[in-house]
């Protein structure tokens, strides 16, 4: 942050965290054995949008980036504004390590690209349960938290404590219980 950051009252976001993404896949194999979840092949980058000033320059890079993706990994990609007005890059993969890769190959190229303090979570969806399983990254905090709805704004508060309970020696879980944010309506 520079002087006229403070002097005209702008603040540095939070630098995103993401290498911890990678302790997914080892927990993935966890789940599926002892618990019965298994990927469902779908995950997420959701992030802030942007100001009306990067807007045009993050538009051209975004579909940049989206092609990069496309070309890394077999991937299939999508992008969708969800009610709140967030931006939700969609990832569908059959290979989990690979749909992880995306994942973070997403997250790193906004980082790099100057957008790492808009990256809010990655969102991994897992079924085979009572209901489906999200597994959210939060980028700024560096780590996981579970997520069950079981309804429209309803979720299962024991089934996430459960489940964290169960995994944080493998997850870096979130400590904190109050900053595990729900997300209905996750298009995944």
């Amino acid at each position: 942050m520079g002087i006229r950051d403070v002097l005209f009252g702008r603040k540095a976001g939070k630098p995103a965290k993401r290498e911890e993404l990678f302790a997914l896949p080892a927990a993935a194999v966890s789940m599926e054995v002892e618990l019965g979840m298994r990927p469902a092949g779908a995950a997420a980058v959701v992030f802030k949008p942007l100001s009306a000033g990067e807007f045009v320059r993050a538009e051209n890079e975004m579909q940049e980036l989206l092609e990069l993706a496309a070309r890394e990994a077999s991937s299939k990609l999508e992008r969708r504004t969800d009610d709140y007005g967030y931006e939700w890059l969609i990832v569908r993969d059959e290979q989990f390590e690979d749909l992880v890769t995306t994942v973070h190959l997403i997250g790193s190229e906004l980082a790099e690209r100057g957008f790492g303090p808009q990256l809010l979570a990655a969102v991994f969806r897992f079924d085979g349960g009572k209901a489906p399983v999200y597994w959210v990254y939060g980028y700024k905090r560096g780590a996981f938290w579970p997520f069950v709805p079981t309804g429209e704004k309803q979720r299962d508060n024991a089934e996430e404590l459960e489940l964290k309970a169960k995994l944080e020696k493998e997850l870096p879980i979130e400590p904190d219980i109050s900053l595990w944010f729900a997300l209905y309506g996750a298009p995944l």
